[in-house]
């Protein structure tokens, strides 16, 4: 600066003239400097990071690149030349501060702004990862950038005002309250995200109920305050993460794990239609497929208890007899052992339950081998369709409500006898 004001004032210039002149032109001189400087590092230095990255054999560090880490970072340079350069504007005090403070400024928003892509990276890297989906670390990412814009707001409001940040961290203590009140769901949903971590409650691509939210899909996202939920209609629901520690939900990731889904479906038999099988329903039911082998041993068995017990058996009251609800019952069990789609390994029963006003429930208890919804329904909807239409050939009928039809039937169709 010395140098330029006597080369002006050699010049005959005024001195407020050359004065103005020696800041003009170094003022030009430190944003050319700056621009060339900028400039090189994005066209030269960042160029040849990028081509290292993406010809290197590892995976990883892409992800920076596609959060832009590196460019936010470049943005520096150029604050750090104007920073130290300031110098030149010692002989006004006030200019030369307010220089410093916003390239400090600056350069913390940018170095802030560098972190919090640095941190998205990390998620990114760690999502590649098939633990990602058992634990997720996002709520934590989060929390390291709460803390992260925290600090960086005290930073740049001590070099703003011109104080040491240790003196703002002890003021917060008397705000404290109000902290943990602005920062409630942040609190809460972080100590729920630990919890629903370290007891496996939950993972991306759980398949979960929760009523009182309304949610019934797949888990898309876990954050520190939310968990995403894609419904089966492809709504969202986003849920507050404590809710899975203070509130019931139905996870079926068991029962993908397993590879079986259970159907658990009642059939009503009308308990007039049941009784003892006659001598021609049993050969009819011999002719089945499923039934030859159990109405052959169950003959034997019965003949050979008759015979021990010297049981008269002229009245169907006496002794043992084979009934069409129990026969039905056999037939349905062994048609579920041999149906293709139903998991062998998996608990399968036929069962009475209490009879009621509706009749005898006759409940299936079983599981299929396929667990996707579309097929798990459409394998659900074929046994049924099946055992309802075998019902007549055991002489038992379906229980259902009288309808429009039954009335017409028993009193006469009335259209009919009017014409």
């Amino acid at each position: 600066m010395e140098a330029l004001r006597n080369y002006f004032t050699n010049l005959d210039l005024h001195a407020d003239m050359a004065a103005f002149l020696s800041y003009a032109i170094a003022t030009l001189l430190i944003v050319l400097l700056s621009f060339v400087a900028n400039l090189i590092v994005k066209k030269i230095i960042l160029r040849m990071i990028a081509l290292y990255i993406t010809r290197n054999r590892f995976q990883w560090d892409n992800k920076l690149l596609e959060r832009q880490v590196f460019q936010k970072l470049s943005h520096i340079v150029p604050a750090i030349i104007i920073y130290y350069a300031s110098f030149i504007y010692a002989d006004y005090p006030a200019a030369s501060q307010l220089i410093e403070k916003g390239a400090l400024v600056y350069m913390i928003l940018m170095i802030l702004s560098a972190l919090n892509a640095f941190m998205n990276a990390v998620n990114d890297i760690y999502q590649t990862y098939e633990v990602s989906k058992e634990k997720p670390i996002k709520g934590y990412i989060q929390v390291a950038k709460i803390i992260l814009f925290f600090v960086g707001a005290i930073l740049l409001v001590a070099t703003l005002i011109g104080q040491n940040p240790l003196i703002l961290l002890g003021g917060l203590g008397a705000i404290s309250a109000v902290l943990m009140l602005v920062f409630q769901n942040s609190i809460l949903g972080l100590v729920a995200g630990i919890q629903l971590t370290a007891n496996d409650m939950i993972r991306v691509g759980d398949w979960i109920e929760m009523p009182k939210y309304n949610a019934d899909g797949d888990v898309i996202e876990i954050t520190l305050n939310t968990v995403k939920v894609q419904n089966w209609d492809k709504t969202i629901t986003m849920i507050p993460s404590y809710a899975f520690i203070s509130d019931s939900f139905r996870n079926w990731r068991g029962m993908q794990e397993a590879g079986g889904r259970r159907i658990k479906r009642s059939l009503y038999v009308d308990m007039t239609s049941i009784s003892f099988c006659s001598a021609e329903m049993i050969e009819q039911f011999k002719q089945i497929r499923y039934l030859k082998d159990y109405i052959v041993n169950k003959e034997q068995e019965i003949e050979a208890y008759h015979r021990e017990h010297e049981i008269d058996d002229s009245s169907e009251v006496n002794g043992r007899r084979l009934t069409n609800i129990g026969t039905y019952r056999i037939y349905i069990s062994r048609y579920l052992e041999n149906h293709p789609k139903i998991h062998k390994n998996l608990t399968s029963m036929v069962r009475q339950l209490a009879p009621g006003e509706y009749g005898l429930p006759l409940e299936i208890y079983t599981f299929t081998n396929d667990i996707r919804w579309g097929e798990y329904e459409a394998i659900q909807a074929d046994i049924f369709d099946h055992i309802i239409a075998v019902a007549p050939k055991f002489g038992l009928r379906v229980f259902q409500n009288p309808t429009g039809h039954d009335m017409r039937s028993m009193l006469g169709d009335p259209v009919r006898q009017m014409t």
